[in-house]
């Protein structure tokens, strides 16, 4: 056990290190400095692996972090009208089920199982069971300091606070275990990474059951809550004896791992994306275009795309308007609450930039671009002339602009409304103000990603991303809207402030295409 617990370590090590240090090498200021054997090089080797060795401490804590300071927390502090204890510990119960089912690990195909199942034979029970009882071991260690932190501070006693992070692992524990009888009854695996529309409309409506309840003043009382939890503590034990005992791991895996098949295959790799993509693009002759030149081209990508470009902006429209009506649905029905929500609208205008982070479209979008367009012309050398280059910029940039302001205009009308129907504002400016600050942000992220696109083409032929300074620069993106997510300013302060970054933004960004692009817009290898 020991063993196959260091040879997993050192399978997802390697690869780790590797990719660091190619990513090392992608930073243009590194690029020159960085030696041709660079992988021979011992002392980058060496702090290559530090830096795995950092991930994988960090890993277990981070990601909690954010999850209590955004998901139950962050969200928790809205419904100040009733207990925190309660409200803490509904929304955890609840997103806790989500998780056992969204995030088992045991049924989520990566790169380490299939270079250790399949490519090195190892024994696939006692390496499925190696790591996965190491991964719940860092699901309690994780967990542990933030329910301790966040739950004695809403009033959770301390004592349930030790025991919540084994509650978590054990409705994990009880969930792989039902995933693996219901594979033996069925015959068929479950994949994490791709969960069925019915899976996801069950999340939604969990989501809904997390939120939407506490908003009209109901909860879960906290002893059922806690009930549960402690009742999944011996459910979970009880279900490692089921999950030692199964035996067909090796014929799950295999199934899960597949698609993984050509990993090591970058042209049949890149056979399968295409293959994949060519069913959402349309097929239909008697599609064209009036339009000459690079509008043609952008008519006809955008028309054959529609269902790759536009779908998931339509779904994303629909939910955001649904939360809008419950949320004026809510106002209606609990007037006690209008003063509070009004603060809330008038001086969290920041926290918006992190939503509409997470709702642009802008990485699908170059994707698309890429792998149905650019990967072709740019073999043309025409393809790359500073003018072509910012004329076809100007113009994806209108069509992403169509993308991501309709969930923009959703959200900022429903924001406006939602002040409207709490009181108002004495300023009449402050309506036009939201709207048009939330079309801005909606404008930022769709000029940063195609420019960031244009600039660096992290994508080699396989749309794999390829670039570390792409990544940095995503990173960097994230942590600065995830900050702005605790700045509380008025409307028309920030408002303005989003307004006239974006003007000087967009110009920043024509100059650099026009000047950069040529020699950045290129096929990666």
């Amino acid at each position: 056990m020991n063993k196959t617990l260091r040879i997993s370590f050192s399978l997802k090590n390697t690869y780790r290190v590797n990719g660091i240090l190619f990513a090392l090498k992608q930073i243009p200021l590194l690029r020159r400095l960085l030696p041709a054997t660079l992988y021979q090089v011992k002392g980058l080797k060496v702090f290559a692996n530090i830096l795995s060795l950092l991930w994988e401490i960090v890993s277990a804590f981070l990601g909690k972090f954010l999850y209590f300071i955004t998901m139950v927390c962050g969200i928790g502090i809205l419904y100040k009208e009733l207990p925190e204890n309660t409200v803490f510990l509904h929304i955890l119960l609840i997103l806790t089920v989500i998780g056992s089912f969204a995030k088992t690990h045991l049924f989520n195909p990566t790169k380490d199982k299939y270079y250790a199942m399949i490519l090195m034979r190892m024994d696939a029970q006692e390496y499925t069971l190696v790591n996965y009882f190491y991964f719940m071991l860092k699901v309690v260690v994780g967990f542990l300091p933030f329910t301790i932190l966040f739950g004695t501070d809403r009033g959770v006693p301390l004592w349930f606070c030790l025991l919540l992070p084994l509650g978590i692992a054990g409705m994990k524990l009880f969930a792989a275990a039902a995933t693996l009888w219901d594979y033996e009854k069925r015959g068929f695996g479950y994949n994490e990474n791709k969960l069925s529309k019915y899976v996801w409309g069950c999340i939604a409506l969990l989501l809904a059951a997390a939120y939407a309840p506490p908003a009209f003043g109901f909860v879960l009382p906290s002893v059922v809550s806690m009930g549960i939890f402690l009742v999944c503590i011996p459910l979970g034990m009880a279900s490692i004896t089921r999950l030692t005992a199964f035996r067909d791991y090796y014929a799950i895996n295999k199934e899960l791992l597949a698609g993984l098949t050509d990993q090591m295959d970058s042209t049949a790799q890149t056979k399968l994306i295409k293959q994949a993509n060519e069913k959402k693009i349309s097929a239909d002759t008697s599609i064209t275009s009036r339009r000459k030149g690079f509008e043609y081209l952008n008519e006809l990508f955008i028309k054959r795309h529609k269902k790759i470009l536009w779908n998931s902006t339509k779904k994303i429209s629909y939910v955001c308007a649904f939360l809008v009506a419950a949320a004026l649905a809510g106002v209606y029905l609990l007037p006690e609450a209008r003063s509070v929500i009004n603060g809330i609208v008038m001086t969290w205008l920041p926290y918006f930039v992190f939503i509409m982070y997470l709702i642009n479209r802008g990485t699908n979008f170059t994707q698309a671009l890429f792998m149905n367009c650019d990967h072709s012309l740019l073999t043309y050398s025409f393809y790359k002339r500073p003018d072509f280059i910012l004329r076809l910029f100007q113009i994806r940039l209108r069509e992403i602009m169509k993308i991501n302001a309709v969930p923009a205009l959703v959200i900022g009308i429903g924001l406006a409304l939602i002040l409207l129907a709490t009181g108002g504002t004495d300023n009449p400016l402050n309506y036009v103000v939201l709207i048009v600050s939330i079309l801005c942000m909606s404008l930022f992220f769709s000029i940063h990603y195609l420019t960031i696109y244009y600039l660096l083409q992290p994508y080699n032929a396989g749309t794999e991303v390829k670039s570390g300074t792409y990544q940095i620069v995503l990173s960097v993106t994230y942590v600065v809207c995830f900050a702005l997510m605790q700045v509380r300013m008025p409307i028309m302060i920030f408002g303005v402030m989003t307004i006239v970054f974006c003007v000087l933004y967009s110009i920043a960004a024509s100059i650099l295409v026009y000047r950069f692009a040529p020699k950045t817009f290129r096929l990666r290898t």
